[in-house]
């Protein structure tokens, strides 16, 4: 056996517990979304906006949580997570783009995490700026590559990492979570209740957010994704349920509390992480530092959660025959080292892409957001479809999960979605590679016409972009 058949042979599934599958879910969610939270509501919406926002997300992302939670029961056959329930669902071609699609997600959503890092330190170090000059780039391409061969040295020792970081991040944010409502003001509270002038009504106000909850609930699936390596098969859905009942609750108190400190017009104007921000108007100096240096211990875990998971995408579609051969290559210690280096150098792409957008946080966040939803909502439809003759519980959780999706991809906006089909059109050549080396045939009828959707909305995309109907 040659030395490269030996690394395409999958090694053995390293095994993870339910505190670890949590802390993954955790680790997933609690990132860079959680520190911007409070200048991104304030762009859009006061207080009752804020309540019916988090309502409205939470309901919809329970929904999700528990339709991952039952599709882990009801198919436990399926252990890629999103991509697999999109494929056994809608076939090769859609089950492609949700592969592609979330793991697109997971790269250009590692690029907010250096982008904030670096407008965290830009507050000392001017020549950073928000996170999008050329050091900040070249910094950020720097520590890129690092957690690229940290993670190379095994998922076991990456995972334990994750674990003890998880910990260490979640208590900056309880803290700041704490000191705000000590210090909060009632009076300014009830002034930012019903909005600013600039908010809009209060449909677009809420439909203004709910990107950015989106984005802060990525990682709801951790567990899902890492199906392969729980010890126990139940073990995935109540990781999921657990994980994210542990950070709803703080996501939705860090918004709300941040509108008792500061008029939302001023909060609107901060810097990110507009967090820290927030508490040095409270506290003082020390206040802005004790969050900047929870946020970096809190990014860098993300990220390194972030990367397993993508890498782990490409490497079981590839093992399953939907994406070229070379991704499914793994090392002894299970790192499926061409996924991950695929995985960085989108990152790296985007990373560059960052010096050309007018925002580069919000640009990253929001894309990551719109490119995610595609395989959110194919789980949530496969959800529906396999649960008719079911439980009709189950199938009405599944029926909420697909229209909280749908109406997602509708906030997005025109700009996303078009940004979202030039990413996924060009992807459709790993999937044509992949059909290559299995002598079959490139597309069904019906596959034709995904792709030339996809291209149609590709070029639409393409032409928007170039007449400035749409920018970065």
């Amino acid at each position: 056996m040659t030395q490269a058949d030996a690394q395409t042979q999958a090694p053995a599934a390293a095994k993870l517990s339910l505190p670890t599958l949590t802390t993954m879910v955790v680790g997933s969610m609690v990132g860079a979304g959680v520190f911007s939270l409070p200048r991104r509501f304030a762009q859009e919406t006061g207080v009752a906006g804020a309540l019916i926002a988090w309502a409205v997300a939470g309901t919809g992302m329970l929904m999700l949580a528990f339709v991952f939670q039952t599709l882990a029961v009801r198919r436990p056959d399926l252990d890629a997570g999103v991509y697999a329930y999109a494929k056994a669902g809608f076939g090769e071609y859609l089950g492609f783009f949700s592969a592609f699609g979330y793991w697109a997600s997971a790269c250009v959503g590692n690029v907010t995490y250096w982008v904030l890092i670096m407008s965290t330190v830009g507050a000392i170090a001017p020549a950073l700026g928000d996170g999008d000059t050329v050091l900040a780039v070249v910094l950020s391409s720097v520590g890129l590559w690092l957690f690229f061969a940290l993670i190379s040295r095994g998922v076991k020792e990456a995972a334990a990492i994750n674990r003890i970081v998880t910990v260490a991040k979640v208590v900056p944010i309880v803290v700041f979570v704490i000191l705000a409502l000590f210090y909060l003001k009632p009076s300014v509270f009830a002034d930012n209740f019903g909005g600013a002038d600039y908010a809009g009504s209060l449909f677009n106000q809420v439909k203004g957010t709910m990107l950015a909850t989106v984005f802060v609930f990525l990682g709801v699936e951790g567990a899902s994704v890492y199906s392969r390596h729980a010890r126990r098969r139940a073990d995935v859905g109540r990781a999921t349920i657990l994980g994210f009942l542990s950070v709803f609750a703080v996501f939705a108190s860090v918004t709300i509390v941040s509108y008792g400190l500061m008029p939302m017009a001023e909060i609107a104007e901060l810097r990110q992480p507009s967090m820290a921000e927030v508490l040095e108007h409270a506290v003082g100096t020390w206040g802005k530092v004790f969050v900047s240096v929870g946020l970096i211990v809190s990014v860098l875990g993300a990220y390194l959660a972030w990367t397993l998971m993508a890498a782990e995408v490409l490497y079981v579609a590839a093992k399953d025959d939907d994406m070229p051969r070379f991704l499914k290559r793994a090392t002894p210690a299970d790192v499926p080292v061409p996924a991950l280096v695929m995985s960085t150098l989108l990152s790296q792409v985007f990373l560059v892409i960052t010096l050309f957008s007018d925002d580069a946080f919000n640009f990253a966040l929001d894309l990551t957001s719109a490119l995610t939803l595609i395989p959110f909502l194919l789980a949530a439809a496969f959800a529906v479809k396999i649960g008719w003759g079911g439980q009709r519980g189950q199938l009405v959780i599944a029926a909420l999960a697909t229209v909280y999706t749908a109406f997602l991809i509708y906030a997005a906006g025109l700009k996303f979605v078009l940004v979202s089909f030039i990413i996924y059109a060009p992807a459709t050549v790993l999937f044509v590679m992949a059909r290559r080396e299995q002598g079959r045939q490139l597309f069904s009828p019906r596959e034709y016409v995904i792709l030339a959707v996809s291209v149609a909305g590709a070029v639409l995309g393409i032409v928007a972009l170039a007449l400035g109907w749409i920018s970065l």
